[in-house]
């Protein structure tokens, strides 16, 4: 074990940043630059959210140490950063919060997970869960124990949502809040980053910056990630009992924010194939391919209309939709905030 006081190693954590646009918020009083495992944790103007995380993570029931590794995105404000500190500050959890200056998913995740290898050089796993979500009990033993029996580069396992409106209990089963897979298991690919362990081999083999920051404020960077990750060959396991849990407050429940997101799921499914695709032939074909979903999927919805809700009916239309938009530059940024905090 290599302990090491913060206060005298203050050299050692800030040559792990790296980065001009990224600056040291606060740190625990000491780090174990020997644990193997670390878990990163974006935040953007969720504080009382984050203590529900964090407290998850200091109730994780495992004899493995791991560090943590939080970083604020809201430069201005900073509301996450001092909640940050107080865990740090008073060794219920160890490792550092930074802040991240340029604002946006991708930034943020990138600025988490460079510097969770940087700081740790002996970490060979590392997880990551958002401010809004919280780990079950048992999450972080059976994401590890995963990766060491299968060899696995990437897990994924379920965000479960919490609706802070619990009248449509029916809305978990919707394709926006429905996790991939109901099975513990090889995948052929996982699709958020909100409940994942990735490799350092991963990170290796995908380079820098792992998560592209053209998704910054439309999102789908983690999307990207994951289909690069297909692309390049590592393989992925899904663990449907490391369950998390999501938050989705009454603002998240109504058909128009859910129909915004089918609709920006077909764009950022768009763009990812665009953005793979190493010909104009293969772009010809998937623009051919945008144009001519929306008949295919008005079929599909009328399907699912017998047996379903209006709101998870309609989503394949929505998608189809999004798609050709994009197809046409429609460029969404659900993500990019205003400077000052509300």
């Amino acid at each position: 074990m290599t302990l090491i006081p913060t206060d005298l190693s203050a050299s050692r954590v800030s040559d792990a940043v790296r980065d001009s646009n990224r600056e040291i918020a606060a740190s625990s009083r000491v780090i174990d630059l020997s644990v193997g495992i670390v878990v990163c944790i974006p935040c953007f103007r969720r504080p009382q959210h984050l203590r529900l995380t964090l407290d998850s993570l200091v109730d994780q029931r495992t004899p493995r140490s791991f560090a943590v590794v939080m970083v604020e995105n809201d430069a201005a404000g900073r509301a996450s950063a001092p909640v940050a500190a107080e865990y740090l500050a008073s060794g219920k959890l160890q490792g550092i919060c930074l802040v991240e200056k340029r604002q946006g998913n991708c930034q943020a995740i990138n600025a988490a997970f460079e510097t969770a290898q940087a700081l740790f050089p002996a970490a060979t796993r590392f997880l990551m869960i958002d401010d809004d979500e919280i780990a079950s009990p048992d999450w972080l033993e059976l994401m590890v124990r995963t990766a060491e029996a299968t060899g696995a580069d990437i897990v994924g396992g379920p965000v479960l949502p919490v609706f802070d409106d619990d009248s449509q209990p029916w809305l978990a089963r919707h394709p926006v809040f429905c996790p991939a897979y109901d099975y513990t298991g090889a995948v052929p690919l996982i699709y958020g980053c909100g409940n994942c362990l990735i490799t350092r081999a991963a990170f290796d083999r995908l380079g820098s910056p792992a998560f592209d920051p053209r998704f910054n404020f439309l999102g789908g960077g983690d999307c990207d990630f994951f289909n690069r990750s297909r692309d390049a060959g590592l393989n992925f396991h899904w663990t449907a009992e490391a369950v998390i849990t999501e938050t989705v407050p009454q603002s998240r429940s109504n058909p128009a924010w859910i129909a915004k997101r089918s609709l920006r799921l077909g764009v950022i499914n768009y763009r990812v194939q665009v953005k793979a695709a190493r010909s104009a032939a293969v772009r010809m074909r998937l623009f051919a391919q945008a144009l001519g979903r929306l008949p295919l999927s008005l079929v599909r919805s009328a399907r699912l209309l017998a047996s379903s809700q209006a709101v998870v009916a309609i989503h394949p239309v929505l998608m189809a939709v999004g798609s050709m938009l994009a197809a046409f530059g429609y460029d969404p940024k659900p993500y990019e905030a205003s400077k000052i905090a509300s």
